[in-house]
């Protein structure tokens, strides 16, 4: 990891054309740089790798289907050399650009209905994988901790970083919860920041059905998408300063 200042890595989704990248910039450790899918243009990309590179934080490929109409939110079903291509192409084209300013890009995160397609399919996991292969072997995979590919990329050699959500409810199974059932995400910052303290230290969380669940992480999101997303990233970051 590029920083340590906190008791587990701190990620954001960045170059998605919100407000917030240059504050979150300075307070992560990780980010997930949109590179054309769903978000992002070479001008984002080169701006978002100067900032994490100014800051030292750990870079990541933010990969998405090809559907910025619906920002990469909607799954689609493309054939498996349609999707291999438009992944290869994504992820090569912002580790063109580390290249460009001496930077390394160290693991890929899948954005949107491709994250929860991968973290489930085998079919879509195995094309991201040949994927992040054709780009560069070595580059680590960010995903959903608790899900059926954590071990499904262990098994192919490639490491993983488990990640979990501050401001999401869990299901006792320990998948999210969709955002479709009421409650799924947590509004409170109080609430936010009582999570992700709990998640950062291995303690239980309440599930969206008041069952206590422990999720194993090496990654905590942060989210950059909403109007308090500034002020709960500050708290968190206050809350989880390695001391």
């Amino acid at each position: 990891m590029a920083k340590s200042k906190y008791i587990i890595d701190i990620n954001a989704d960045l170059g998605e054309g919100y407000q917030f990248d240059s504050p979150l910039m300075a307070l992560v450790t990780s980010a997930s740089i949109a590179c054309g899918g769903h978000a992002g243009d070479t001008k984002s990309m080169q701006q978002s790798v100067l900032l994490a590179k100014h800051h030292g934080v750990r870079i990541g490929a933010h990969p998405s289907y090809p559907d910025p109409g619906n920002f990469g939110r909607q799954p689609m079903h493309l054939a498996a050399n349609e999707l291999t291509a438009s992944l290869i192409k994504q992820i090569s084209a912002l580790d063109a650009i580390c290249d460009a300013f001496e930077c390394k890009m160290h693991y890929v995160k899948p954005h949107g209905a491709l994250y929860n397609q991968v973290a489930h399919s085998s079919r879509e996991a195995h094309i991201l994988f040949d994927a992040m292969q054709a780009v560069n072997p070595n580059l680590a995979l960010m995903t959903l901790a608790n899900s059926p590919i954590v071990a499904l990329a262990q098994q192919q050699g490639i490491t993983v970083i488990a990640e979990a959500f501050a401001d999401r409810r869990y299901l006792s199974d320990g998948q999210l919860s969709p955002r479709s059932q009421a409650g799924s995400t947590i509004d409170k910052v109080s609430e936010v920041v009582q999570q992700a303290k709990a998640i950062a230290s291995g303690q239980p969380i309440p599930t969206i059905d008041n069952q206590p669940l422990t999720i194993t992480a090496q990654s905590l999101c942060l989210h950059g998408d909403n109007a308090h997303a500034l002020q709960s990233a500050e708290r968190i970051c206050q809350a989880l300063v390695s001391r």
